[in-house]
C-alpha cells in the first residue's frame, strides 16, 4: 500500500476528517479501503462508524472512550504500520441496463457533442469496469469512478426537476445511478430495472465501497421482465468475488 501524505482534521467534536489527494484515483479509493479496515479492526472498540468518499475518511468515534487526540495518534499509528494485508470479499455487481431511447434521454445530445454514435457510447458505457467509491448524496446512489474517458461530459446547465428511479447516468468523468424518483443534473444514458436500497433489507444498499460494477445491457423486453421480478421478490442480482 502506498503511503500518501494525509491531513487530519477535527469534524465537530465527534468525528475525525482523514483527507488523501484531491484526485479520483483507484490507488487512492484501495488505500482508503485498506486503512478503513484496519481502523475496524484496530479500533472497532472506539469507532462507531467510518464513512469513505472520493478522497477522504470520516472517522466516527465514542467519545465517552477517547479523546480526539488520541484518535489521530492511533489513526496515524494505524496508516503508517507495516501490515498492509487486506482481508475482504469485495465483488463485482453485473447491473442490467436498458440504453433504449426512451431512457436514455441525453444519449442523442452526447452523440452529437462527442461525434460519437449512440452504438458506440453504449459500448464504451458497458465494456468498462467501474469501482463505487462511496455512497450518497440519495441513499443508495453509487458514486462510481472509471468512465471511459471519450465519455466525460459536464453535468446539464439546468438540472431536470424529476429524474426516474434507476436511470444510470453519467456527468463528468463519474457514472452513478438513481436510486429513487428525484431532482438531479447528471446526463441520463439508461435505465436499470433493479433496486438500489431496500429499508427491509439488511444492509440496505447491496454495494460498498472497494466494490465494482459492470453494466450489462439488456433490451425493453428484458428490462420489463426483471422489473417484474424485482417487484415480485424473486429476482437475484448477478455478482462475482474479486480479490
Amino acid at each position: 500500500m502506498n503511503l500518501y501524505k494525509l491531513k487530519y482534521k477535527p469534524l465537530g467534536s465527534i468525528a475525525v476528517l482523514v483527507e488523501w489527494p484531491k484526485l479520483i484515483d483507484h490507488d487512492i479509493l484501495k488505500n482508503i479501503t485498506i486503512f478503513r479496515h484496519k481502523i475496524q479492526v484496530d479500533m472497532g472498540e472506539y469507532v462507531l462508524e467510518t464513512v469513505p468518499a472520493y478522497n477522504s475518511l470520516t472517522v466516527f468515534f465514542d467519545t465517552s472512550k477517547i479523546k480526539y487526540s488520541s484518535v489521530v495518534t492511533d489513526l496515524k499509528e494505524i496508516y503508517e504500520s507495516k501490515d498492509q494485508k487486506l482481508i475482504t470479499a469485495n465483488k463485482i455487481w453485473k447491473i442490467p441496463v436498458c440504453y433504449d431511447e426512451k431512457f436514455g434521454l441525453d444519449l442523442n445530445s452526447i452523440s452529437k457533442e462527442k461525434k460519437l454514435k449512440k452504438e458506440k457510447i453504449i459500448a464504451l458505457h458497458s465494456e468498462a469496469l467501474y469501482d463505487v467509491y462511496f455512497i450518497g448524496f440519495l441513499p443508495g446512489f453509487l458514486y462510481l469512478g472509471g468512465l471511459p474517458s471519450p465519455l466525460g461530459v459536464p453535468r446539464k446547465k439546468r438540472p431536470r426537476l424529476k429524474i426516474s428511479e434507476g436511470d444510470v447516468a453519467i456527468a463528468g468523468f463519474q457514472a452513478g445511478i438513481y436510486p429513487r424518483s428525484s431532482p438531479g443534473g447528471w446526463n441520463i444514458i439508461g435505465n436499470s430495472p433493479i433496486r438500489f436500497f431496500d429499508p427491509d433489507k439488511f444492509p440496505p444498499c447491496f454495494a460498498i465501497a472497494g466494490d465494482k460494477v459492470k453494466f450489462v445491457p439488456v433490451d425493453s423486453k428484458k428490462h420489463a421482465e426483471i422489473k417484474k421480478e424485482v417487484d415480485s421478490g424473486t429476482y437475484r442480482l448477478d455478482s462475482e468475488i474479486h480479490g
